[in-house]
C-alpha cells in the first residue's frame, strides 16, 4: 500500500525531533518536512495553504478555523507555549506602575491577532479591570516597520486600532509616542538597555507562577493545523499524526530525565526539571484537548471578544473527533 505523502512545515523543536528524523513513524504517512522561520510558515499557510500540515499561530488559526466553511482544522499539538507577563513594556517616564495605570493609555501591538497579545489583553480586561475600549491601540512592527495583519478582523464596537506603517513599536515606546507595548519578543531597544523602556512586571516569573496556580492556564502560542481536504480523503491520518507528535514529545521529555550526562549546556538542569514537575506534573508540555481544557476555553473566549474568532466555540469544535479514543488493554 502506498503511503500518504504529506508536507509538514514547522520550526525545529526538540519535541518534534524524533518524528522529523524518522525514528518515529506516523503509520501510513510519508512526511516531507519543511523547516523555516515560523513567521514565514504562518504567513504562507494563512495566505495560500502552501503545505498540508502547518505549525500556526494559535490566534491566526482560530480566526481562519472559525470562518464559515473553513478549509482547515487543528490537531491538539502545541509546539510553543509561554507565559506572557514578560511581554508588557512601558515607558518609564509615563508613571505606569501597575496594570490599572494602562487605562486611557496609547499601547502598541505587533498584530492585533498575535497570540501573546490575545492573552495579555484578555487578562488586562478581565483580571486587571481595564476595558480594552479605554485604550488607544496601535499596530506596527516590533523592530521593522511595515508589519501587517495576516487575517481579517471584526473589531468590537468602540475599540480604536490605528495602523502605523512607517515606525516601529520599539522606536515609539522609547520616544514616548507610545506609553506601553505588548510584544512577544524583547524589542531591540529593551535588549540594548534603553533607560526609558522597562518591563511592567520586573518579577514576571512570580506573576506567571501565581497566574498558573490560580487559573490552571498554561498559554498555548502555536498549534498544528491541517487542511480539511486531507482528512476528507484520509480521516485516519489525524490520529496517526497526533500519536507520532505525542510520542516525539514524550521522548523529548524523557531526555530531560537522563542526568547521567549533560545533554544540554545548562547547569543544574535536573534539579530545575524536578522543580517544574512539582508544579506541572510529569508532562511539562501536554497535548490533547482534555489536559488543556481551561487554556483552550479561555483563549477561544478572548479571541471571540477581541474580534479575532468569527464565533465563540467550545474547545472540541476546532479539532477532529476520535483523537482521544482509548485503546488500553
Amino acid at each position: 500500500m502506498r503511503k500518504l505523502e504529506l508536507t509538514i512545515a514547522a520550526s525545529d523543536y526538540d519535541h518534534f525531533r524524533d518524528f522529523r528524523s524518522g525514528d518515529i513513524v506516523a503509520e501510513g504517512i510519508d512526511p516531507i518536512w519543511l523547516s523555516m522561520d515560523f513567521h514565514e510558515i504562518f504567513a504562507r499557510f494563512a495566505a495560500r495553504r502552501d503545505w498540508d500540515v502547518s505549525e500556526m499561530s494559535f490566534a491566526k488559526f482560530t480566526a481562519l478555523a472559525t470562518e464559515d466553511n473553513s478549509d482547515i482544522i487543528g490537531l491538539p499539538v502545541f509546539p510553543s507555549r509561554m507565559f506572557r507577563f514578560s511581554s508588557f513594556y512601558v515607558n518609564r517616564r509615563k508613571g505606569i506602575k501597575t496594570a490599572a495605570d494602562l487605562r486611557g493609555k496609547r499601547i502598541g501591538v505587533p498584530e492585533w491577532a498575535q497570540t501573546a497579545a490575545v492573552y495579555t489583553r484578555g487578562w488586562l480586561e478581565h483580571v486587571a479591570g481595564v476595558p480594552l475600549t479605554s485604550i488607544d491601540w496601535v499596530q506596527a512592527g516590533t523592530d521593522e516597520a511595515g508589519r501587517m495583519e495576516k487575517v481579517d478582523l471584526e473589531l468590537p464596537k468602540g475599540l480604536r486600532l490605528e495602523r502605523i506603517a512607517d515606525r516601529t513599536l520599539g522606536e515609539m515606546v522609547a520616544s514616548g509616542e507610545l506609553d506601553a507595548v505588548m510584544i512577544a519578543r524583547e524589542p531591540k531597544v529593551f535588549r540594548a538597555g534603553h533607560p526609558d523602556v522597562v518591563r511592567l512586571f520586573p518579577d514576571f516569573r512570580r506573576a506567571e507562577e501565581d497566574y498558573y496556580d490560580t487559573t490552571g492556564v498554561y498559554p498555548i502560542m502555536h498549534v498544528i493545523a491541517i487542511r480539511k481536504s486531507v482528512l476528507d480523503r484520509h480521516p485516519w491520518a489525524a490520529r496517526n499524526l497526533f500519536l507520532a507528535f505525542e510520542e516525539a514529545k514524550n521522548r523529548s521529555l524523557d531526555r530531560l530525565d537522563d542526568n547521567a550526562v549533560s545533554r544540554y549546556p545548562v547547569p543544574w538542569l535536573g534539579d530545575y526539571i524536578r522543580s517544574l514537575r512539582d508544579r506541572f506534573g510529569r508532562d511539562l508540555h501536554p497535548y490533547g484537548i482534555d489536559k488543556n481544557y481551561p487554556t483552550l476555553k479561555l483563549f477561544f473566549q478572548y479571541a471571540y471578544e477581541q474580534g479575532i474568532a468569527r464565533k465563540l466555540v467550545e474547545p472540541e469544535a476546532l479539532f477532529p473527533e476520535g483523537l482521544s479514543i482509548s485503546v488500553k488493554v
